[in-house]
């Protein structure tokens, strides 16, 4: 995509973890982006590829994180996000603007990652990654000393299950609500809500075997 597109090439050792809190920003700020982004939506509808490249130049990391987090390989991941924003400029014209622009690409990237998992499910990567998770027992105490708290958390967050993954990274470090979760998912809003729950749960759990007394906010 980049070579045709002529859109820049995304660094993944630039995209740097942050916590739910620094994602924070005021109301203001997400409507400004949101009407920015539907002007974009109609550039690029109409073919205007420097309009796609400012929004694959303001979307691109988070779309990497999500991806990744899905896929848990940075290169699949790399890979796929060129893809979603290839899809982006193949399908400009099927936004309808039901939803936030931000939502319907991480749509599109949540479909293209599942799908490349299902392409490659002989890759086994999850089974791979679940065996790599070490063992609590063994490093809790080098964890709690010397990791800071929001590397710790990311560390819980890649231990749940996939599917309970998903949602709280959509949710704490998308910062997308239940109804745009359940749009990116394709699932009940009811689902995600016991996703939602269950996954905070076992985040307690998880954080108490590490020696953080302290259930998920």
């Amino acid at each position: 995509m980049a070579k045709t597109l002529a859109v820049p090439k995304q660094n993944p050792g630039e995209a740097r973890g942050v916590t739910p809190a620094d994602s924070r920003r005021s109301i203001g700020a997400v409507m400004r982006e949101r009407v920015e982004d539907q002007g974009l939506m109609e550039r690029i509808a109409r073919a205007d590829k420097a309009a796609l490249e400012a929004l694959f130049l303001r979307h691109q990391t988070q779309v990497f994180r999500f991806v990744r987090r899905i896929v848990r390989n940075e290169a699949a991941a790399e890979e796929l996000t060129n893809e979603v924003f290839l899809d982006v400029w193949l399908h400009a014209r099927s936004y309808e603007g039901r939803s936030s622009v931000t939502t319907w690409i991480l749509t599109l990237a949540h479909n293209r990652a599942v799908s490349a998992l299902r392409k490659r499910r002989e890759e086994a990567w999850h089974e791979d990654e679940a065996n790599g998770i070490p063992d609590a027992a063994d490093d809790s105490e080098v964890l709690v000393q010397k990791a800071d708290k929001g590397r710790l958390l990311r560390r819980c967050i890649d231990a749940l299950a996939p599917e309970q993954r998903e949602v709280v990274d959509l949710v704490y470090y998308h910062e997308r609500s239940v109804a745009e979760v359940s749009t990116i998912l394709g699932i009940p809003e009811g689902t995600v809500k016991t996703k939602l729950f269950i996954a905070r749960k076992r985040l307690s759990e998880l954080l108490k075997e590490r020696g953080v007394d302290r259930g998920w906010p």
